[in-house]
């Protein structure tokens, strides 16, 4: 039977609760772009993962605000209905749209 001394649970929680705080992926980032990010982090004096959560979430910003909506401008005319025409017939009604009918 395999027991674990309390410095290993509490290795074990640390680990545990650090996965659950701070979500870790891996990301493959063209290497010129990574010397980019390791220059302006030394710069600031901060680390590279800070330097790309902000330009991260700075793209994100921009994204959200940049982005027009849409909206539906309903256009509605009189007219009347055409001879012949019978709109609980769907086949006859698309037959005549393609002016088959």
């Amino acid at each position: 039977m395999f027991q674990l001394s309390s410095i290993g649970w509490g290795l074990t929680y640390i680990c545990v609760m650090n996965m659950l705080l701070c979500m870790r992926t891996t990301l493959n980032i063209q290497d010129e772009l990574m010397r980019a990010a390791k220059k302006q982090a030394a710069e600031r004096g901060t680390t590279i993962t800070k330097v790309i959560e902000q330009a991260l979430r700075d793209s994100l910003a921009r994204g959200k605000n940049t982005r027009a909506g849409y909206k539906l401008r309903w256009q509605t005319t009189r007219g009347k209905l055409l001879p012949g025409v019978d709109l609980t017939d769907r086949d006859s009604l698309l037959d005549r749209m393609d002016g088959r009918g």
